[in-house]
């Protein structure tokens, strides 16, 4: 399942979750954030019940990007017991973010 993260849940879907998370800022405007839409969806599919993942839409949720200095889109944030556990920024092959997800997942 892909979630969506705002203002409003963050704090109980992404700080408090019992599952690692991995956030997605992106924006409707950013090409590189659509050739990564589907590969983050699929992900989210893959990896249902051990890593959460979801977006955030930078142009909507300012605050959450300042927050994580988010410069450039898109960027995956990967949280772990509400800790920013690591940071990518840019468009990558799938394998490349699997990788980053499967570290993530193993602890």
């Amino acid at each position: 399942m892909e979630y969506r993260f705002n203002e409003n849940n963050f704090a109980d879907e992404v700080m408090k979750s019992d599952l690692p998370v991995m956030i997605d800022f992106y924006a409707e405007w950013c090409g590189p954030c659509r050739m990564m839409s589907p590969v983050v969806s699929q992900f989210a599919k893959d990896y249902d019940g051990r890593v959460k993942i979801g977006k955030i839409n930078v142009d909507e949720e300012s605050g959450l990007a300042a927050r994580f200095g988010v410069q450039s889109i898109p960027s995956f944030v990967f949280i772990k017991d509400g800790r920013v556990v690591d940071m990518i920024t840019g468009a990558m092959p799938k394998p490349v973010l699997r990788n980053y997800l499967e570290d993530l997942a193993a602890g």
